[in-house]
Order: structure tokens, then sequence, then C-alpha cells
């Protein structure tokens, strides 16, 4: 475990797994330890991930000012975080929500990328928005498992403002492949009462000027994959493709039979995709 003092003294923490060059990994959830990311299906036989908790998550510490949890305002981390392990430039990987922060950082810091990955992606930051219809079908291709209707209803409480550990474990079943043992394993870890601060400052008073971060993003060089799963409700295929357009040199790679957490559901499929992007 290794810890920073980012740029207003708060002490970030980080993990390294594997060894080789550098993969710096960011979380999503909002608000969840990086430990869920586990070792990306195996990604660490070929790189050095470097899994950062955010501030108020995990082991890194809470900081007085909660305005400092925007997401906008955790691009600083990322910067500390790079500036920090010495890397002029990096590889980056985000997941879900921890997409926005790492879109914000490349538009704010686009000479210091020199890949871009983004798994089932929160797209917010760049104003592509998912199809109702789409969303609905995607939930209802389960609708034959015995877990679905108190999933369904878990999924309804959280859209209607229940934000608690026991409507979120109650979701979870409507986020993988196939909800398996090993999908039973992953699904709550990293998750903490003590992180529903972060989770609920991600987006506070957030303004995302999605024109201006587009017109930012022009400048970004680096490649960058959008990986989504087949299954996966939350980020389809054709909100990865939309998001795609936004970049200068993107592709999309849609794992088959996974959900919003490709690696758990297909490991090895997985750490194919992302090691065939970084060459």
């Amino acid at each position: 475990m290794g810890y920073f003092a980012s740029y207003d003294g708060v002490e970030l923490a980080y993990r390294l797994v594997g060894d080789g060059t550098p993969l710096v990994c960011l979380p999503g959830g909002p608000g969840r330890a990086a430990e869920y990311l586990g070792d990306l299906g195996g990604l660490d036989s070929s790189r050095q991930l470097v899994l950062l908790d955010p501030r108020g998550v995990g082991r890194s510490s809470d900081p007085a000012d909660s305005a400092t949890f925007r997401v906008d305002r955790l691009v600083h981390d990322v910067e500390a975080l790079r500036t920090h392990l010495g890397l002029e430039r990096m590889d980056l990987l985000a997941h879900s929500a921890g997409a926005n922060l790492a879109t914000l950082y490349a538009a704010a810091y686009p000479e210091r990328i020199s890949r871009l990955i983004l798994v089932t992606p929160g797209l917010a930051a760049i104003g592509v928005d998912g199809d109702e219809d789409e969303f609905i079908a995607a939930l209802e291709r389960a609708a034959a498992e015995p877990w679905y209707p108190a999933a369904r209803a878990a999924l309804e409480k959280i859209f209607n403002g229940d934000l608690s550990i026991d409507a979120f474990r109650a979701s979870r079943p409507l986020f993988y492949g196939r909800w398996d043992d090993a999908a039973r394993a992953h699904a709550t870890v990293g998750v903490a009462d003590r992180h529903m601060a972060a989770r609920l400052g991600y987006f506070a008073e957030v303004n995302l000027d999605s024109s201006a971060i587009h017109s930012a993003l022009t400048k970004l060089t680096a490649p960058v994959l959008l990986l989504v799963g087949e299954a996966d409700p939350m980020v389809t295929p054709a909100m990865a493709h939309a998001a795609a357009r936004v970049f200068n040199d993107a592709k999309v790679v849609v794992q088959a039979r996974a959900g919003h957490f490709p690696w758990v559901d297909d490991p090895a499929g997985f750490a194919a995709a992302i090691n065939s992007f970084l060459g």
C-alpha cells in the first residue's frame, strides 16, 4: 500500500498489484474502494496496476472540505497521483462512474495521457444518455430469473433516491452477465457506509458543460478504448459508439455475455481485450 499527499494535503492511498508498466486505475461507484477491481481479470500478469482509493474511501483519508468530493475537483487528485508516481505520461483505466473523472482529467491534461481505457463507462461528462427502452429491455432479459423481482424493486428504490447499502446489495444481480458464485462474492467488495459522503458528493452541484468538455477533448491525441458488456443495462453498445465519436482516436469493444463488471463475467476475455489495446 502506498500513500501520498494530494494538492490540499489530504492523504490518499493506492495499492500496487503486479509488475510491469504502470496502469493507473480509477474505481467507480461512485464512492467504492478500488479493491473491487481486484486484478482486473489477470491484467496484473502484464501490467502493474495502480489502484487508487478516492478521498473518503477505503484507506484514503476524509477531507475537511466536502466540496472536494466533487468529480471535477477529484481531477486534482489524479494529477497529484501522476506526479507522485513520477510519470510523464500514463496509461489510465477507469470503470463506471470513474470514467467521468478520467474524461475530465483527459480534458484538463490531454498531454499527460498515453492511452485511455473506459470500462462500462459513465458518460455524463460528455452528455451521452441512454435510451429508456433499451435500458428496460436489457433489464428484462433476466426477467425469468428467481431473483429478478426483488432486484428490480431495489433498483427502482435507488432511482427514487434510496442510496442505502441494503438497496444496493439487493439490486446487484442485474449488473452481472450471470449471477453465480463469483458475482455474489464480488458484489459488495469495496462498499461501506463510511463511503456515503464521497458517493453523495461526487456529482453534488457539479456543472458538467459537455460542449466545453468536447472542445477540450479535441486536444487529446491518445488512443481511447471503450469496453462495454453486451448485457449491461447501464451502458449499452449504442451509448459506447455515440461516446466514441467525441474522441479523436477511439474504438469500441463489446464483450459478449458480460454485464457491468466484465472482468468478473469473463476474466480471460476482458484481459485479452485490454492487453490487445495496450499492446
